[in-house]
């Protein structure tokens, strides 16, 4: 089982109603979200947990998680809203505008957090800028990180960060404790400053972690072990938009790794670059279906 944890929201995204008029639609969204939908549909064991509002918009959560397989059995359902985001999309690059005051998700605490007996565990997203979810997802992640495989993809949004400081260093620890790092090249800048992609991946290797994924749009992805650099190309689609394409990368990567049964802490510890690459490979795969089709609409095992 692999529990993904962070932030849930509704995306509004962009239409056109039947007269022409711009038009916002409601769509079950949200990184870690996403992330989770992503495993259930690819056929891996797939849990969820999160603050859900008991309101209608949160019942829109709750059914995409049982449609997609996915648990959510150890979410934290309270009476405060959910997060809404609306998403603007220029060229297929997509901004948010993000309304999260008070929100169920926001307000999750340690006192909140659930016993975990899944195998793996993924982290990430706009989840770990705000309080005082912040802190509860970082202390989940540090308290399971000895005895189980975590992973996170910070999905970092730069206009949504307040205290700079505060969330550098939640990501410092966090990667440090942290068993697969996933960071686009833009986060990796943001986090390590300018120079070579190689060796600022490599500094993040040297915290701790066993593999680093570097993804660089349409270009591709680069794994990086303590022994090796592996590189698999992106694939040439027809791009709708980007929405969930990193997410969907993260969910078939940690399935990849969940069907050659390397996700322990001693195996994730050598990991050879065979599953390196079916990983990258998977995730890639993965991920082009979902840019090749309107929001974050992740694939299904059998489109792949």
């Amino acid at each position: 089982m692999i529990l993904s944890c962070g932030e849930a929201l509704i995306d509004m995204l962009p239409r056109t109603s039947d007269k022409g008029e711009p038009a916002f639609a409601p769509y079950a969204g949200g990184a870690v979200f996403n992330t989770a939908i992503a495993l259930g549909r690819l056929g891996v064991p797939a849990s969820f947990f999160s603050g859900i509002s008991s309101d209608f918009l949160g019942d829109i959560l709750l059914e995409s998680l049982r449609e997609s397989h996915v648990e959510s059995g150890q979410c934290h359902i309270s009476d405060r809203p959910c997060t809404v985001a609306f998403v603007k999309l220029v060229n297929g690059q997509a901004t948010y505008a993000f309304y999260d005051e008070n929100t169920a998700g926001r307000m999750l605490s340690v006192a909140d957090l659930p016993g975990v007996t899944a195998d793996a565990l993924f982290f990430g997203g706009i989840s770990l800028v705000v309080e005082p979810c912040g802190a509860a997802y970082e202390a989940l992640m540090l308290r399971e990180s000895a005895s189980k495989v975590t992973m996170i993809d910070p999905n970092i949004r730069p206009s949504f960060i307040k205290d700079e400081a505060r969330y550098r260093a939640r990501i410092d620890r966090m990667l440090r404790a942290a068993d697969i790092v996933k960071l686009s090249d833009e986060d990796l800048h943001w986090l390590m400053g300018s120079g070579d992609i190689t060796d600022l991946a490599r500094k993040i290797i040297a915290m701790g972690p066993r593999l680093v994924c570097i993804t660089e749009g349409s270009k591709g992805v680069t794994g990086f072990s303590s022994a090796d650099n592996i590189f698999v190309p992106a694939n040439v689609v027809q791009v709708a938009d980007t929405v969930g394409a990193g997410d969907t990368f993260n969910a078939g990567l940690l399935a990849a790794l969940h069907k050659r049964g390397v996700l322990t802490k001693e195996k994730i510890a050598t990991l050879d670059p065979a599953t390196i690459t079916a990983a990258l490979t998977m995730g890639v795969n993965a991920a082009a279906v979902t840019v090749s089709r309107a929001g974050a609409n992740p694939p299904w095992a059998h489109e792949l």
